[in-house]
């Protein structure tokens, strides 16, 4: 490695930290007849943890930052004035595998800035990923960045050396992406997905009949969306999250909250922080989607489009139907104790297994795992009825769960106000 690549991938990692879209694949590529590394089913990538703790990194990187179009929310738009950087296809196969060799990677994260156009900078992204399987036999992770516009034969090519792909919608109404970057609509972006969809439910059907058919990116695909670049309310983003995971192949929609790099594009909102709390809400909304039988509607609806910065969307949720509580969890139903704030998926099972056996008390529950200082308004269980509580109306409630702590009183934290969004002319 000489200090010129050294110094381009100094500068092109820094342009590629903006990309959250890349987590645990769970997919499983083991070695074979000399081949470097392996992947290991369900560890996480790009500095994530692992079920047993660890922590698992990735060369996250751009193969370069120069790019044809000039989109407002992006630090690599065209109109930048940025260092700039491109690696060649040789070079970053070599620092991928030296880096591996070194122990200080298990994997790779790629993506680019559009050069020429679609097709020239995923045939190039293609070749790095070829390298590494066919002529280095790499086994670790790869997840690459398909390029909204790219052809189906370069998508379908990509997908047979990539563990997972990604296209990314970046702005979640096709109106506002138009604005804030002109070159682009749904349709280039939408496109590439559908390819990758295509391939691999094909090659589950081919795997069905021949046990050894090659594997179309076993890790599914992903996607990203800006939270706070434009005017959408937090009901049109679930609704588009929930669209997304109706199709067969979408594993993870990431939220990131919108960084004020280019501050003196007029289109963009004057944000003195990016809004990380409701990017947090977001992403718990987004698992009461996935894991929780949640509908959007229930979440967000016309009455209520945005989160609740104070409050998780389940607590959120739950005050705005006293009706269905307290539940009494040595009788309810699966589905119903899923949905009482402070018990997860875990402790929710568990709470169903072990009331087999006992009658269960808030001591139990709180073993379990079970958060009682959310639960213990919403629950009966044993010793704990519904009139060790002086006050359980919605009011009351909100009050107890949103009161500052004493040690958040001491240190004078104040939560701010995160969804206040100045969209100037």
């Amino acid at each position: 490695m000489t200090e010129q690549t050294l110094e381009k991938l100094r500068i092109l990692a820094e342009s590629a930290k903006y990309d959250v879209s890349c987590s645990s694949s769970g997919t499983v590529r083991r070695n074979s007849g000399g081949g470097v590394g392996n992947t290991v089913g369900g560890v996480g990538i790009c500095h994530s943890f692992a079920d047993d703790g660890r922590c698992i990194s990735l060369l996250k990187v751009m193969l370069t930052n120069v790019c044809m179009y000039d989109c407002a929310y992006c630090i690599n738009r065209r109109s930048n004035d940025i260092p700039r950087a491109t690696l060649s296809v040789t070079e970053l196969v070599e620092l991928t595998m030296e880096f591996y060799r070194r122990n200080y990677i298990e994997g790779l994260f790629l993506s680019s800035g559009v050069v020429r156009n679609p097709d020239y900078t995923m045939e190039r992204l293609v070749r790095v990923a070829k390298d590494l399987r066919t002529i280095h036999r790499f086994n670790g992770y790869i997840h690459l960045k398909s390029i909204p516009g790219a052809s189906r034969e370069l998508v379908s090519e990509a997908g047979r050396y990539a563990d997972r792909m990604s296209v990314n919608i970046e702005i979640p109404n096709e109106q506002s992406l138009k604005y804030l970057a002109p070159e682009k609509d749904f349709e280039s972006v939408y496109r590439p997905m559908g390819y990758i969809r295509q391939g691999v439910l094909e090659s589950a059907e081919d795997r069905r009949k021949y046990r050894k058919a090659p594997r179309f990116v076993p890790a599914g695909q992903s996607t990203q969306m800006i939270v706070g670049a434009s005017p959408e309310r937090d009901r049109d983003i679930l609704r588009l999250s929930s669209a997304l995971y109706g199709t067969p192949t979408m594993r993870r929609v990431y939220y990131s909250g919108y960084v004020a790099v280019n501050t003196y594009d007029t289109r963009l909102p004057m944000l003195k922080q990016p809004p990380l709390v409701r990017e947090h809400r977001l992403y718990q909304a987004d698992w009461l989607l996935r894991f929780y039988n949640f509908k959007v509607d229930e979440i967000v609806d016309d009455s209520y489009p945005d989160l609740d910065l104070e409050l998780d969307p389940k607590t959120g949720w739950a005050l705005r139907h006293p009706e269905l509580f307290p539940v009494d969890v040595n009788r309810a139903d699966y589905e119903m104790i899923l949905r009482i704030p402070g018990i997860g998926v875990k402790s929710a099972m568990l709470i169903i297994n072990a009331r087999r056996f006992r009658r269960l008390t808030s001591d139990h529950l709180r073993r379990m795992g079970v958060v009682m200082k959310r639960a213990r308004y919403f629950i009966t269980c044993g010793e704990l009825q519904s009139a060790c509580v002086a006050d359980v109306s919605p009011e009351y409630v909100r009050r107890q769960l949103t009161a500052p702590s004493q040690r958040h009183l001491r240190k004078g934290a104040v939560h701010p106000d995160q969804l206040t969004l100045d969209f100037g002319s």
